[in-house]
């Protein structure tokens, strides 16, 4: 008998015994954040899983079976041009109005595709931080000078971050792809022109159907969102001609889809995620059942979802337990969180960063939480130094990140993200 193996197996079962024993059920505030965490998760599941994750895993299945491998490392590779790798993760976020988790399935898509760790973690940032929609938000709410800082530095953090992970890891190897690259023979690859349509479909089909409320009834932003679902609608549509015209997917396969999803729309026309999910259901059984590369892409899709879906839902349940959901109660007193975030000092700003790099944040509601933060006394420094590290890390995010570059690389881009977050947040509330 091996007693060292024996007694690591008697710790453990100790351990959770102990812990089963002493279980403080009763306790009011124990019992409310347990209920919490069934809460946020409840109402994760239904407002991001299905509009969100489910398009995110599609997109990136369909990067790594119709992208070429070539094409993603001439571009984002370690060895591609470093303004045009650096520029083009920057600036994606301007497209992409996601959230933390939103993001993860394009990143590890990109990254096992063979993109450089740099490009690549600065995708990672960029994608949730600067959301244009969230940015116009926060000069609106909390004044412009604070939505120009968040601008700057959400696109300067993506480069910043993305070059110093590059330079952290150096003398790393790129590991191989966890998923298997499909390499296409020549005479099913598209033209450019083709694979760009069919990819901008998706991600307007992701875009407008997450399009956030507005505070204002009136403006661009408030048509956008009163008109989402018939703009959504045109991108399924458009979507849909591609897979016929394109890729070869039988029309009455289709059209029976359509046929399915507008009848789920007239029927139920308050709940548009009805016809939104009949939609990724008919698409999942014409894709599965093909043997070609509708069935791989498919199958790399489901890899996906395999692996970050249920870490994402353990992460939401931890975070909604120590945090709570907005204006309600965790194990965390929500006064301890507003007395630490005051003023301008040095444990403020860190204190922000870090309180806002575990945290949740749909997309779009960390504005309110802030200006309801610094009604409570919250300095203009932490909130920005919040504004940088909350939108684009979440508990969730971080464990989903370890399981696509490992612990080591995890733990170096939450810190930079929390340090650079709070040494700004310090310079900005000196001066502002």
């Amino acid at each position: 008998m091996n007693w060292k193996s024996e007694w690591k197996h008697l710790a453990w079962i100790a351990a959770i015994f102990i812990g089963c024993y002493f279980l403080p059920v009763g306790y009011a505030r124990f019992d409310n954040a347990m209920l919490e965490a069934f809460h946020l998760v409840k109402w994760y599941a239904q407002e991001h899983v299905l509009l969100c994750l489910v398009p995110a895993f599609f997109i990136a299945g369909a990067i790594g079976v119709f992208v070429s491998q070539a094409a993603v490392m001439k571009y984002l590779g370690p060895d591609a041009n470093k303004v045009l790798a650096y520029g083009v993760a920057a600036v994606s976020g301007t497209i992409l109005a996601v959230c933390s988790c939103t993001i993860l399935p394009l990143f590890a898509g990109i990254y096992r595709m063979g993109a450089g760790l740099g490009p690549a973690t600065a995708f990672l940032y960029s994608g949730p931080a600067i959301n244009v929609l969230a940015i116009v938000l926060t000069a609106t709410v909390l004044g412009p000078t604070m939505g120009i800082a968040r601008a700057i530095g959400a696109i300067a953090f993506s480069i910043i971050i993305g070059l110093l992970m590059a330079f952290f890891f150096r003398n790393e190897k790129l590991e191989k792809p966890a998923v298997p690259i499909v390499m296409m023979d020549d005479d099913t690859i598209r033209p450019l022109w083709q694979n760009a349509l069919y990819f901008f479909s998706m991600v307007g089909i992701l875009v407008f159907a997450n399009w956030g409320k507005p505070q204002s009834p009136e403006g661009l932003w408030a048509a956008i969102y009163n008109t989402k679902w018939l703009i959504t609608s045109g991108f399924g549509l458009l979507f849909a001609v591609i897979l016929v015209l394109w890729f070869k997917v039988r029309f009455w396969k289709v059209g029976l889809v359509a046929v399915i999803v507008a009848i789920a729309a007239f029927a139920a026309p308050s709940h548009p995620a009805i016809a939104f999910t009949a939609g990724f259901i008919g698409l999942s059984l014409i894709t599965s059942l093909d043997k070609g590369e509708m069935g791989q892409w498919f199958t790399t899709s489901w890899d996906f979802a395999k692996q970050i879906l249920p870490l994402l839902l353990i992460g939401v349940l931890i975070a909604g337990a120590l945090l709570g959901r907005v204006g309600h109660e965790g194990l965390i007193p929500s006064e301890w969180v507003a007395s630490a975030v005051g003023g301008n000092s040095l444990r403020a700003n860190f204190f922000a960063s870090f309180a806002g790099a575990f945290m949740y944040f749909a997309t779009l509601t960390e504005v309110p939480i802030l200006q309801g933060l610094i009604g409570s006394g919250m300095g203009k420094g932490p909130a920005l130094a919040l504004l940088l590290a909350g939108p684009a890390l979440s508990l969730p995010n971080m464990l989903v990140i370890r399981s696509v570059v490992g612990t080591k690389k995890t733990v170096v881009f939450v810190t930079l993200v929390i340090v650079m977050a709070t040494i700004t947040g310090m310079i900005f509330g000196t001066f502002f």
